[in-house]
């Protein structure tokens, strides 16, 4: 049986608020948790600066660690070229960034029916509905033209694009098999984020059908309670889903609880080795 590759996802340490934890900090203790590597969140970076990211790579190294995705944000659904057109650029740059940091891969988004200020995921169910006059076929069309402008930069710069099922258009397991096997290249593949089917009729059937395409995993846990909403995983069973599926990859823990990352990550780190055990 494989061995369960355990890393943990830097945000799980910070949830956006104003003061951010530095990622130097983050290596350090997912080092002393034993932990194999660590998931970089873009917005916690103090600096795009090349001596900076080299400074980064280094301490991870020294840490016996592997930085293996870096977390970004983008949306291809909008209405108006240029937008589409800047998340496109966007998203090249980041590729850039991770390539000079030595990541493999980065986690990259279809987009979402939402503009500047309207309801949260929970009011819209995941922000699944077009804007009047428009189709979800309008909606792919976009996300599936943008993803495909980077796949050449991607590929030259050795850098996996991996698409998360981030709400929106990939709210369901449908959503996203439309977008990977539309595009159909091996420079595309997914990201399974555990709680995020939850609008997906059974999630544990989503988890089925993307886990052949899933090359990383989130693990969402609740520590505490969640901040924003806390969903009942059996990851005994979830595991077994992806280890069915031939998965080999790394799964990065998204601690999301109330409780504090320096008990919280390590309580994670217990819940999912134990779960691991079991199916053996």
């Amino acid at each position: 049986m494989n061995h369960l590759r355990l890393g943990v996802s830097s945000y799980s340490f910070w949830h956006f608020t104003p003061e951010k934890v530095r990622l130097e900090s983050i290596f350090d203790q997912a080092a002393d948790m034993g932990l194999m590597g660590v998931e970089i969140l873009h917005q916690q970076l103090e600096s795009e600066d090349n001596s900076y990211l080299q400074s980064l790579k280094r301490h991870a190294f020294r840490n016996g660690l592997s930085l293996y995705n870096l977390g970004i944000s983008q949306d291809f659904v909008w209405d108006d070229k240029e937008t589409r057109q800047k998340n496109i650029n966007h998203s090249k740059h980041c590729i850039d960034l991770a390539h000079n940091l030595g990541i493999p891969s980065i986690r990259i988004n279809a987009g979402a029916w939402r503009r500047e200020g309207s309801p949260g995921l929970i009011e819209t169910r995941g922000w699944t509905e077009p804007w009047e006059g428009y189709t979800h076929d309008d909606g792919f069309n976009w996300a599936i033209e943008g993803l495909s402008a980077c796949l050449e930069h991607a590929q030259r710069q050795g850098v996996m694009l991996l698409l998360e099922n981030h709400w929106g258009l990939t709210t369901t397991a449908d959503g996203m098999i439309r977008i990977l096997d539309t595009i159909n290249s091996p420079w595309l593949r997914a990201i399974l984020d555990t709680g995020n089917f939850y609008y997906d009729g059974d999630m544990y059937t989503a988890m089925e059908k993307i886990a052949p395409y899933v090359d990383l995993a989130h693990a969402k846990t609740y520590p505490g309670g969640g901040k924003v909403f806390t969903i009942p995983l059996d990851y005994p069973r979830i595991l077994g889903i992806l280890h069915k599926a031939g998965f080999k990859g790394y799964m990065s823990i998204e601690m999301e609880g109330n409780e504090a990352a320096q008990t919280a990550v390590p309580k994670s780190i217990t819940m999912l080795e134990e779960a691991w055990v079991s199916l053996k």
